[in-house]
């Protein structure tokens, strides 16, 4: 929103949050662009919350709809906790950027384009019958046409760059306009490049020099009227240490965090490349100094069944993936709630059955997760709420895995392992402390003697003087470990290990509400990433003077003890989620409330308007 003042002497106009998308095609440094952006803007002060969205493909055909890649971010100096809805400012370095991302900019906002990409070869692969420049079709907006392509070429000439080199630092001038625009620095930017083309001097000299063409001609260029510098205030953060973070390097350093609070010497992860998941081994890949094994399996299954072994013996065992590929873990998934052993299983959603949209986000695994198996095979399953509570959630999956002996599942989604947001560094003391026991006492042992508290059996490694003990997929005696086929022994083993993931509703927080009262005309309830976008949304009906509260759900198995009672109090229940409506089924289920569904599964986070929109209608039907 912008306001009607002026930063004091600057003659730049004050924004209190603005919305930048960045796009182009795959090849055109997008991401890039964007992540450069973002670190300027944590080190300007802001909050920010960033949304990048790719192609699945990985080089599709250069100008094509298909293959625009863009980065959104959304800072200011509020509260922000969403990558924005309506875009302000537009960079579209293509005319197929353009028509892919325009109807997401709003009445007035600016479009920044590279004139000379709006050649005809372009507009006819964008589906431009004639040049959107050059008529009136984007009237509703303020766009900058600038030649960038030029502008790069003169500002390299002196670095001896080829035509295609000198091309692909298009991006950066792009920058350096955007970050003049807002009054960001270039000096993180500039030692970026430096280390990032350490072996080709030539090619950071060039970038950087984009990259200042671009600031300079912000500066001293005459720019249309209503192209001026904006300021955005600094956001109010709690004293401490803070670093960007995007929800895997959260997951990451999460499960790193519960094997020191757990006490175990290592980690062994071992995933299958698989989109979003992948990046989730590249991230643990760079952490062997502390205590973590990584492994690319063959397949999902070796993966699944590595991770489990690893367990077997002592260490913890992490697996990862998608939708796809957690289906086919679901075997060795079994076994471990047979052998009941320790397992972390790491769930990037993505959008669609089978292949579907690989690179965009949805909520469609929560069946899967809660009863996707085969038999009565319950298991623990959390959901993490934004890139930096992945954190704790990780934490958390540890503490419950290695306490009761069970895999957890933690479900992210593609838009929570790519975005990224401020992140208050925690200090080690006040990390949590959960040691493990391994048994070493042979007295009364059987390898399904269980705790009298959690249910959980012991952990065994495997030499252990006198422990010696087998176990697999058959059913076991109760009462020896031995192989069972008798059938009130495998109902009594089936109820126990049901029993086992029930209790732990007993061992983790009740439900609280996140905004408002814990009472009242409409709750609405929310789990995983749709936390900031309910969120926002239920202060602005508050704020709009209804009686509507918001609920988000960390714990989706078991649920909260007390979630059932609290849903009670209130006269409705909405359920936004990113898919055709699986949490809203499974509260009615299991409380028989009257939950109404708000599904979307265009790939894509909800906006805060689309789930306003949907407080307002269920509030004027009552």
């Amino acid at each position: 929103m912008i306001t009607s003042a002026t930063a004091q002497g600057s003659g730049r106009e004050i924004r209190d949050s603005v919305v930048i998308r960045f796009a182009g095609d795959s090849g055109d440094g997008m991401q890039v662009t964007g992540s450069q952006f973002t670190l300027e803007t944590a080190l300007a002060g802001s909050d920010f919350s960033t949304f990048p969205d790719f192609p699945a493909e990985i080089r599709a055909p250069a100008g094509t709809t298909f293959g625009v890649s863009a980065f959104q971010i959304h800072f200011g100096g509020t509260d922000v906790m969403t990558p924005g809805d309506a875009v302000d400012v537009l960079v579209a370095m293509n005319p197929a950027a353009l028509t892919v991302d325009v109807h997401d900019l709003k009445v007035g906002g600016t479009v920044i384009v590279d004139t000379s990409a709006f050649n005809e070869r372009n507009l006819g692969k964008a589906g431009y019958a004639k040049n959107p420049l050059e008529d009136d079709s984007l009237a509703r907006y303020q766009v900058l046409k600038f030649d960038i392509t030029k502008l790069t070429a003169d500002a390299v000439k002196p670095h001896g760059l080829t035509s295609r080199e000198a091309h692909l630092c298009r991006n950066m001038w792009a920058l350096g306009l955007l970050l003049w625009m807002y009054g960001h620095e270039r000096a993180a930017t500039i030692e970026w490049l430096k280390r990032k083309f350490a072996k080709k001097p030539l090619i950071a000299a060039a970038n950087i020099a984009a990259l200042n063409a671009g600031h300079a001609f912000g500066e001293t260029a005459e720019m249309p009227e209503h192209l001026v510098g904006y300021v955005v205030p600094k956001a109010v953060a709690r004293p401490g240490r803070y670093r960007t973070v995007s929800g895997t390097e959260g997951l990451a350093w999460g499960l790193v965090a519960g094997l020191r609070a757990a006490g175990i010497e290592k980690m062994v992860f071992a995933g299958y490349p698989i989109t979003p998941a992948s990046a989730l081994l590249h991230t643990l890949a760079n952490l062997r100094a502390y205590g973590v094994v990584t492994f690319q399996a063959e397949d999902e299954i070796a993966a699944s069944g590595a991770a489990l072994g690893a367990s077997y013996t002592g260490a913890l065992g992490v697996t990862s993936s998608s939708g796809p590929g957690i289906a086919l873990k679901t075997e060795m998934l079994g076994l471990a709630i047979a052998t009941e052993l320790p397992l972390v299983v790491i769930d990037s959603q993505r959008a669609g059955p089978s292949t579907g949209m690989p690179t965009k986000a949805e909520q469609s695994d929560l069946f899967q997760a809660v009863h996707g198996r085969n038999a009565d095979s319950p298991l623990a399953v959390l959901a993490a709420a934004t890139t930096s509570d992945c954190f704790d959630v990780a934490i958390e999956a540890v503490r419950l895995a290695t306490k009761y002996m069970t895999p957890v599942i933690v479900l992210s989604d593609g838009y929570l392992a790519h975005a990224a947001e401020p992140w208050r560094i925690p200090r080690e003391a006040d990390l949590p402390k959960f040691p493990v026991s391994y048994r070493t006492d042979p007295e009364g042992f059987h390898p399904f003697l269980r705790n009298p508290e959690t249910l959980a059996r012991p952990w065994v490694k495997p030499g252990t003087p006198q422990l010696e003990h087998r176990i697999g997929g058959l059913e076991r005696d109760y009462d020896s470990g031995h192989i069972s086929y008798d059938p009130d022994n495998h109902a009594r083993m089936t109820k126990a290990r049901a029993d086992k993931i029930a209790g732990i509703a007993r061992d983790i927080p009740l439900q609280d509400v996140a905004l408002g009262d814990d009472h009242g005309a409409l709750a609405v309830v929310g789990w995983g990433s749709t936390f900031g976008p309910i969120h926002q949304a239920v202060k602005i009906a508050r704020d709009e003077g209804r009686d509507v509260s918001h609920v988000h759900v960390r714990y989706l198995s078991p649920f909260p003890r007390n979630l059932g009672e609290l849903l009670k109090r209130f006269d409705r229940v909405l359920v936004p989620e990113m898919n055709n409506g699986q949490l809203v089924k499974l509260l009615r289920a299991e409380y028989l409330v009257p939950a109404e569904p708000f599904g979307k599964v265009t790939g894509k986070p909800f906006r805060v308007t689309e789930i306003v929109q949907a407080i307002r209608k269920v509030m004027e039907k009552r």
